[in-house]
């Protein structure tokens, strides 16, 4: 397998230990209401990788009504952005992978759906800004995943051919983006529903990030 011109992340949930963070503290706004934890865990489980629109959309079917859903909304992200500016960490394997790419000279970049100030912000607490040449946030592209447009722009932004980019996700909106952009694609599940399959776009299934990035050749290995 040749060795990818760039690799490309997401962030929440595949480089930062951050959907817990987000799945806590819906919790935490919405049991106090009487609405049962497992119940919350379930219908959040199905927000991973979701922005914009989509995710107001789905609060509101599940929470009965657009007011009561961009309320929630606020309260919890506020909440959600006072934890991660002080207490977000880099998933297993994540900082060693980094690390091994940044010393073999290979080029990377971020594209999350979360805002690119808010991404910048969480990546430098984690301390794993510096290794990215470019970051692509949710409010920084012309449309959001899974449209591939992010995926994209990120290779034209590198002027790189997205068929010769490594693409990394956790979530199923995610995988779908960056297959349909073209690139060679690993998935790396998070928290997601035992009842939901993982979508079967022929990507690479790993358990962490070392061994995607493995797979995929970025430690020039030519695996299969």
């Amino acid at each position: 397998m040749n060795i990818p011109d760039a690799f490309l992340f997401d962030m929440d949930g595949l480089l930062l230990d951050s959907e817990r963070v987000y799945l806590q503290q819906a919790i935490d706004l919405l049991a106090p209401t009487g609405r049962d934890p497992s119940d919350i865990s379930a219908f959040f489980m199905t927000m991973s990788g979701t922005s914009g629109a989509k995710a107001l959309h789905k609060l509101t079917a599940y929470l009965g009504s657009h007011d009561h859903a961009v309320s929630f909304n606020e309260d919890w992200h506020a909440a959600v952005r006072a934890d991660l500016a002080v207490n977000v960490k880099p998933k297993p394997t994540v900082r060693d992978t980094l690390e091994k790419l940044a010393q073999a000279g290979h080029r990377m970049g971020v594209v999350t759906s979360t805002h690119g100030h808010r991404a910048r912000e969480h990546l430098e607490v984690a301390g794993l800004l510096h290794f990215f040449e470019q970051i692509r946030g949710g409010d920084e592209v012309s449309a959001v995943k899974p449209d591939p447009a992010p995926y994209l722009e990120m290779a034209a932004a590198l002027g790189v051919d997205p068929t010769r980019c490594a693409a990394f996700e956790d979530s199923d909106p995610g995988i779908t983006a960056a297959v349909k952009a073209g690139c060679r694609a690993a998935q790396i599940p998070d928290i997601r529903s035992p009842h939901v399959a993982l979508p079967d776009l022929g990507q690479y299934i790993a358990s962490d990030l070392w061994q995607a990035v493995a797979y995929l050749g970025g430690f020039g290995a030519s695996q299969k």
